[in-house]
């Protein structure tokens, strides 16, 4: 009762323990982004072989999310605790592995340094209360669904369905935009790219999306109302053109290399998320609609 009370009377404590709760939760969510796509190309190998009625069914044992712990991804070796802690533990490491001195990925501490940072600003913004309950958990999922995307160019259904039903039914107590909004948002963020999909396709050959954007589009209209879905579509837009003309730019990725949307979704949902309401308010005064 008395950290609840502190939580409420003290926006700075409530800020602190946000930023701790933040960083340990990136911890975890690298292991999501590593782990997860092996587990479901697992799980498409063994529906394969059982579809396919193979001779040798694929039997290995599916990749867990929470075991074993933490291992060096060139020697195997586990990290031990006082190495694992959020960023501290790879500067206490120079980056480096402590038994073979293999190089560790940047990733790590940037994702728990994201996750932590974020997680205080939604403190900062929503303070003690239901809307950061819910902010948290959907904040997580984004940035989780952002480093499988990079690395994958995949959005797995198992993230982004039940972020989809979370919205509609979190809809039902008004937190963030009320049952209408959120079905409508839903819909019109899927059928909006799923046409955009159809329509690219029809003049190039080609496929310029995959349907997991789709998916993540349907969530974040359901999580924050269709009203959001134009401010999401065109800051993503922005985002990953300009991204995209500067990693050409810099030699870092050749053309008709695909670029994963998915991140950038994931971004302008979260500033959507985050001051969303206010954007769109100071648009409307700017262009007199208001």
């Amino acid at each position: 009762m008395d950290l609840l009370y502190l939580l409420e009377a003290s926006p700075p404590f409530l800020i602190g323990c946000c930023l701790l709760l933040g960083l340990v939760i990136g911890s975890f969510l690298n292991v999501v982004i590593y782990r997860l796509p092996l587990r479901l190309e697992q799980q498409w190998q063994r529906d394969c072989a059982k579809t396919l009625e193979l001779s040798q069914p694929y039997n290995a044992p599916l990749v867990s999310l929470v075991a074993p712990g933490s291992r060096c991804p060139a020697c195997s070796t586990p990290i031990k605790l006082q190495h694992n802690l959020p960023v501290l533990g790879w500067l206490w490491l120079r980056g480096r592995c402590a038994q073979c001195k293999a190089a560790i990925s940047v990733q790590y501490p940037l994702v728990e340094l994201a996750t932590g940072l974020v997680s205080a600003l939604l403190a900062w913004r929503f303070g003690a209360s239901p809307e950061l309950a819910a902010a948290l958990p959907l904040t997580w999922a984004l940035i989780a669904l952002c480093g499988i995307d990079f690395k994958h160019q995949l959005l797995p259904d198992v993230i982004t369905l039940p972020l989809l039903w979370a919205g509609l039914m979190l809809s039902l107590t008004g937190l963030f935009t009320d049952p209408r909004s959120s079905l409508i948002g839903a819909a019109a963020g899927y059928l909006s790219l799923w046409l955009v999909f159809h329509g690219f396709r029809l003049l190039t050959g080609k496929e310029g999306m995959g349907f997991g954007d789709f998916k993540l589009l349907a969530a974040l209209g359901a999580w924050l109302g269709w009203q959001m879905l134009p401010q999401i579509l065109l800051v993503a837009s922005l985002v990953g053109t300009v991204v995209g003309v500067a990693l050409i730019l810099s030699r870092r990725l050749a053309q008709g290399i695909p670029i994963a949307f998915g991140p950038y979704l994931a971004i302008a949902g979260w500033i959507a998320l985050f001051a969303g309401e206010e954007i769109n308010r100071r648009y409307l005064l700017m262009s007199g609609l208001s």
